[in-house]
Protein backbone atom coordinates (compact mmCIF):
# COMPACT_ATOMS: atom_id res chain seq x y z
CA UNK A 1 0.00 0.00 0.00
CA UNK A 2 1.19 3.30 -0.74
CA UNK A 3 0.99 6.43 1.00
CA UNK A 4 0.53 9.93 -0.67
CA UNK A 5 1.25 12.84 0.49
CA UNK A 6 -1.51 15.08 1.28
CA UNK A 7 0.42 17.80 2.90
CA UNK A 8 -0.71 21.74 2.12
CA UNK A 9 1.96 24.29 1.40
CA UNK A 10 1.04 27.66 3.45
CA UNK A 11 2.48 30.87 3.51
CA UNK A 12 1.66 33.43 6.41
CA UNK A 13 1.03 37.27 6.02
CA UNK A 14 1.44 39.57 9.30
CA UNK A 15 -1.00 42.61 8.72
CA UNK A 16 1.25 45.89 7.95
CA UNK A 17 -1.05 48.03 9.93
CA UNK A 18 1.35 51.32 8.56
CA UNK A 19 -0.10 50.44 5.04
CA UNK A 20 -3.60 49.29 5.97
CA UNK A 21 -7.19 50.28 6.88
CA UNK A 22 -9.71 48.98 9.40
CA UNK A 23 -12.52 51.88 8.87
CA UNK A 24 -16.33 52.24 9.00
CA UNK A 25 -19.11 54.34 7.88
CA UNK A 26 -22.42 55.33 9.60
CA UNK A 27 -25.47 57.74 8.56
CA UNK A 28 -25.65 59.93 11.36
CA UNK A 29 -28.96 62.35 11.22
CA UNK A 30 -30.17 59.84 8.64
CA UNK A 31 -28.65 61.41 6.29
CA UNK A 32 -25.15 63.19 6.52
CA UNK A 33 -21.71 59.80 6.51
CA UNK A 34 -19.48 59.72 9.24
CA UNK A 35 -16.52 57.82 8.99
CA UNK A 36 -13.94 56.41 10.89
CA UNK A 37 -10.75 53.86 11.71
CA UNK A 38 -9.04 52.21 13.90
CA UNK A 39 -5.18 53.31 14.22
CA UNK A 40 -4.13 50.44 16.08
CA UNK A 41 -4.79 46.70 15.11
CA UNK A 42 -2.80 43.57 13.80
CA UNK A 43 -3.23 40.05 12.66
CA UNK A 44 -2.43 37.36 10.51
CA UNK A 45 -3.26 35.66 7.32
CA UNK A 46 -2.59 32.58 6.07
CA UNK A 47 -2.96 31.13 2.84
CA UNK A 48 -3.63 27.61 1.75
CA UNK A 49 -1.75 27.69 -1.94
CA UNK A 50 -3.45 24.50 -2.37
CA UNK A 51 -6.68 25.38 -1.15
CA UNK A 52 -7.77 28.58 -1.05
CA UNK A 53 -10.38 28.04 0.30
CA UNK A 54 -8.71 26.95 3.51
CA UNK A 55 -6.67 30.21 3.98
CA UNK A 56 -7.65 31.83 7.21
CA UNK A 57 -7.59 35.52 8.84
CA UNK A 58 -7.74 36.49 12.49
CA UNK A 59 -7.34 40.03 13.75
CA UNK A 60 -7.51 41.82 16.23
CA UNK A 61 -8.35 45.67 16.73
CA UNK A 62 -7.41 48.16 20.02
CA UNK A 63 -10.91 49.79 20.93
CA UNK A 64 -9.29 52.65 21.96
CA UNK A 65 -7.75 53.99 18.99
CA UNK A 66 -10.83 54.49 17.87
CA UNK A 67 -10.83 57.93 15.59
CA UNK A 68 -13.74 60.19 13.65
CA UNK A 69 -11.62 63.22 13.51
CA UNK A 70 -13.82 64.94 16.47
CA UNK A 71 -12.68 64.35 20.18
CA UNK A 72 -15.74 64.74 21.39
CA UNK A 73 -17.41 62.22 19.37
CA UNK A 74 -13.99 59.80 19.47
CA UNK A 75 -14.52 59.96 23.47
CA UNK A 76 -17.87 59.14 23.23
CA UNK A 77 -17.18 55.96 20.98
CA UNK A 78 -14.90 54.91 23.28
CA UNK A 79 -17.50 55.31 26.09
CA UNK A 80 -19.77 52.67 27.47
CA UNK A 81 -22.29 53.71 25.05
CA UNK A 82 -20.30 52.27 22.60
CA UNK A 83 -17.24 50.20 22.16
CA UNK A 84 -16.47 50.65 26.26
CA UNK A 85 -12.66 50.48 25.63
CA UNK A 86 -11.57 50.46 29.18
CA UNK A 87 -13.73 47.27 29.55
CA UNK A 88 -13.85 45.33 26.45
CA UNK A 89 -10.36 46.49 25.02
CA UNK A 90 -10.39 44.45 21.76
CA UNK A 91 -12.60 43.75 18.84
CA UNK A 92 -11.91 40.71 17.04
CA UNK A 93 -12.51 38.63 14.05
CA UNK A 94 -11.65 35.14 13.28
CA UNK A 95 -12.68 33.71 9.98
CA UNK A 96 -14.20 29.88 9.93
CA UNK A 97 -14.36 29.61 6.12
CA UNK A 98 -13.76 31.09 2.70
CA UNK A 99 -16.56 30.31 0.31
CA UNK A 100 -17.84 32.08 -3.10
CA UNK A 101 -14.68 31.84 -4.71
CA UNK A 102 -14.59 33.61 -8.12
CA UNK A 103 -11.27 34.63 -9.38
CA UNK A 104 -9.91 37.44 -7.33
CA UNK A 105 -13.01 37.79 -5.48
CA UNK A 106 -14.68 35.94 -2.74
CA UNK A 107 -16.72 35.65 0.52
CA UNK A 108 -14.86 35.45 4.16
CA UNK A 109 -16.76 33.88 6.51
CA UNK A 110 -15.74 34.78 10.47
CA UNK A 111 -16.80 35.56 14.14
CA UNK A 112 -16.37 39.38 14.66
CA UNK A 113 -16.64 40.08 18.60
CA UNK A 114 -17.50 43.68 19.88
CA UNK A 115 -17.81 44.05 23.60
CA UNK A 116 -17.73 39.99 23.93
CA UNK A 117 -20.70 39.40 21.78
CA UNK A 118 -19.62 37.14 19.13
CA UNK A 119 -21.60 36.82 15.91
CA UNK A 120 -21.17 35.38 12.34
CA UNK A 121 -20.35 37.87 9.34
CA UNK A 122 -19.36 37.43 6.01
CA UNK A 123 -17.25 39.92 3.96
CA UNK A 124 -17.42 40.24 0.23
CA UNK A 125 -13.64 40.33 -0.72
CA UNK A 126 -11.08 41.20 -3.02
CA UNK A 127 -7.51 39.94 -3.31
CA UNK A 128 -5.60 43.04 -5.01
CA UNK A 129 -2.43 41.32 -6.02
CA UNK A 130 1.02 40.50 -4.83
CA UNK A 131 4.66 42.18 -5.01
CA UNK A 132 7.88 42.61 -3.66
CA UNK A 133 8.37 46.22 -1.83
CA UNK A 134 11.38 48.20 -2.65
CA UNK A 135 12.62 46.59 0.79
CA UNK A 136 12.68 43.02 -0.43
CA UNK A 137 9.40 41.92 1.64
CA UNK A 138 6.83 39.91 -0.42
CA UNK A 139 3.68 41.44 0.02
CA UNK A 140 -0.25 40.59 -0.49
CA UNK A 141 -3.30 42.90 -0.33
CA UNK A 142 -6.81 42.25 0.00
CA UNK A 143 -9.82 44.90 0.51
CA UNK A 144 -13.48 43.53 1.89
CA UNK A 145 -16.58 45.09 3.27
CA UNK A 146 -20.06 44.58 4.94
CA UNK A 147 -23.16 45.74 6.67
CA UNK A 148 -23.60 44.59 10.00
CA UNK A 149 -26.64 45.71 12.24
CA UNK A 150 -24.33 47.66 14.87
CA UNK A 151 -27.41 46.93 18.17
CA UNK A 152 -26.40 42.64 17.49
CA UNK A 153 -22.90 43.90 19.70
CA UNK A 154 -24.68 45.45 22.27
CA UNK A 155 -24.17 48.84 20.60
CA UNK A 156 -27.24 50.36 21.21
CA UNK A 157 -27.27 54.06 22.23
CA UNK A 158 -29.04 56.26 20.14
CA UNK A 159 -30.76 59.97 20.55
CA UNK A 160 -34.72 60.52 18.71
CA UNK A 161 -34.48 63.17 16.78
CA UNK A 162 -37.75 65.97 16.83
CA UNK A 163 -37.64 65.49 13.02
CA UNK A 164 -37.94 61.88 13.05
CA UNK A 165 -35.73 58.85 12.66
CA UNK A 166 -32.71 58.64 15.13
CA UNK A 167 -29.17 60.59 15.46
CA UNK A 168 -27.21 57.43 14.96
CA UNK A 169 -28.21 54.36 11.93
CA UNK A 170 -28.26 51.68 13.28
CA UNK A 171 -26.52 49.61 10.24
CA UNK A 172 -22.60 50.12 9.71
CA UNK A 173 -20.45 49.65 6.92
CA UNK A 174 -17.04 48.21 7.57
CA UNK A 175 -14.47 48.69 5.09
CA UNK A 176 -10.94 47.21 4.94
CA UNK A 177 -7.68 47.82 2.60
CA UNK A 178 -4.97 45.02 3.78
CA UNK A 179 -1.24 44.87 2.91
CA UNK A 180 0.39 41.91 4.67
CA UNK A 181 3.93 41.37 4.54
CA UNK A 182 4.92 37.56 4.32
CA UNK A 183 6.58 35.85 7.66
CA UNK A 184 9.72 33.74 7.63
Amino acid sequence: MTSTNTKTSTTTYAIDAAHSQVGFAVKHMMFSTVRGNFRSFEGTIVVDHDNPANSRVDVTIDTSTVTTGDVKRDEHLRSADFFDAENTPEITFVSTGIKDVKGDEFTLVGDLTIKGITKPVELEAEFNGAATDPFGNARIGFSAETEVEREDWGLTWNAALETGGVLVSKKIKLVLDVSAIKQA
